[in-house]
């Protein structure tokens, strides 16, 4: 280390009080990446703040000296958008996990950035409200990264996105500056920057407190699960339900695969079919029946074979612990897979869905399915798997496929990639699904700029350097 490094991460020691620094090369490494395991970079070091000044000085620090940093909260994601710069530092945040404020006549909560996203609707459920995202990683995934990222989840069909529901927040700017975007308020006239900062990933400043709009609890939620021979009759399900004029909290889907692989993870008792559809609606008890009675007609003519109702809260928790589960599940089918997450229209999805399948017989790998079926995104995620029984670590990036190591056949699923994207692409869909685009989204943008027929925002993420 050369004095001037030391130099500097003295002046990080004053600013954390000593107990907020890590610099061993061993601690370090817990640090090289998140959930996206491929990927890994080791920082000078990390810091973690406890409050809005210390990351101001932080930062402050970073900009005078030009030292690249990367804020991060649980390291949950999945896209590598906490994958730290080489040379720079990781400004972790998980120290400031205050719920600083509750108002429940106002309907809105001011919490710190190391909030885990299920712990807002624990402090506010004894007053039959909670907070509407509901990422899979909900129960340890930061309030700070589901702004980063705009997280969504299974409910994103009714109650939208992260960006939904931040009202304001406050921002360190990457010059060290402070600034507040939004209000505490619905609808602050102006410019929505609130609106523009949530999705940014960090490449807009750090954000040290977050004001988020809370829901009341409906008064009646039923959650309905219904079998069918394949995916393409749930498909068609779907498509008649949102043609109807409904609009469901949620609609996921899940193929043979996933719920095999679901059923060996957490038992959540699901009908063996070639295609489930979960089908939950909330509001009024009278609403809800005979909504819930529309829902099963469409089922039932669109060749459900078996409808079945969550009869209590236990059993549907426990139909949705299947679902959230179900990545981290197909390590119970194989020890080695890779993950694409596109979005299509959700009218095109029996033909992607039967595409998908063809690609599956003729490159010999088994690919399961499973996708928010009518979210505003479309949302479709493939895994596909290596030979049974191989080696090799288990990752997820979004809209790529990457080798992850073991057994897996490179060419194989880098032509299952290549053509599945094509196919995406050629039903006006787009590459990226909602988990946000990560360290590598750059490295498609040029060949998506190509596409008109295809939305996709520009690349903000600058390359490591």
């Amino acid at each position: 280390m050369n004095p001037m490094e030391a130099r500097i991460l003295d002046e990080f020691r004053t600013v954390v009080d000593g107990r907020g620094l890590i610099s061993s090369s061993e601690e370090l490494k817990t640090y090289e990446c998140d959930g996206l395991t491929n990927f890994r970079v080791q920082p000078r070091a990390v810091l973690l703040p406890t409050c809005t000044e210390q990351v101001q000085a932080i930062i402050r620090i970073c900009h005078r000296e030009r030292i690249p940093f990367v804020a991060r909260g649980s390291g949950t994601g999945l896209s590598g958008g906490a994958l730290p710069i080489e040379s720079g530092i990781v400004i972790g945040l998980a120290r400031m996990n205050r719920i600083l404020e509750v108002d429940f006549p106002n309907a809105r909560v001011v919490v710190e950035p190391g909030v885990i996203n299920l712990d807002v609707t624990g402090r506010v459920a004894p007053q039959e409200y909670f907070y509407a995202p509901d990422p899979s990683s909900q129960s340890i995934c930061s309030i700070g990264g589901n702004v980063a990222e705009n997280s969504g989840g299974a409910h994103c069909l009714k109650y939208g996105f992260t960006t939904t529901h931040v009202l304001g927040l406050e921002v360190i700017l990457p010059d060290g500056s402070l600034i507040h975007l939004g209000s505490k308020t619905l609808d602050t006239p102006g410019y929505d920057l609130a609106g523009v900062f949530v999705g940014s990933e960090g490449t807009l400043g750090v954000a040290t407190k977050i004001i988020l709009r809370i829901v009341k609890r409906p008064e009646c939620v039923r959650t309905l699960l219904a079998a069918f021979p394949s995916t393409n009759e749930a498909g068609a399900a779907v498509s008649g339900i949102i043609a109807a004029g409904m609009l469901p909290a949620a609609i996921e889907m899940m193929d043979n695969l996933s719920i095999q692989a679901a059923e060996a993870a957490v038992h959540p008792n699901y009908p063996n079919c070639g295609g489930l559809l979960l089908v939950e609606l909330d509001g009024p008890v009278a609403e809800v029946e005979t909504l819930m009675a529309d829902v099963s007609e469409i089922c039932r003519s669109s060749g459900a074979s078996e409808i079945r109702v969550a009869k209590s809260d236990a059993e549907r928790a426990l139909v949705w612990k299947g679902r959230k589960s179900a990545f981290a599940a197909m390590g119970r089918i194989s020890s080695n897979y890779i993950v694409q997450d596109g979005v299509i229209p959700r009218t095109a999805l029996p033909r992607v869905l039967s595409e998908i399948e063809l690609l599956s017989k003729k490159a010999g790998l088994r690919v399961a399915n499973v996708f928010h079926a009518a979210s505003p995104a479309g949302s479709l995620r493939c895994a596909n798997f290596g030979p049974g029984g191989s080696r090799g670590s288990t990752i997820r990036q979004n809209s790529r496929i990457v080798h992850c190591g073991g057994r897996l056949d490179h060419r194989r699923a880098r032509r299952g990639r290549r053509q599945k994207e094509s196919d995406v692409e050629n039903v006006c869909g787009a590459r990226s699904g909602n988990h946000a685009a990560g360290s590598l989204r750059f490295r498609s943008a040029a060949a998506c700029e190509s596409h008109e027929s295809v939305p996709h925002s520009a690349p903000v993420r600058r390359e490591n350097r």
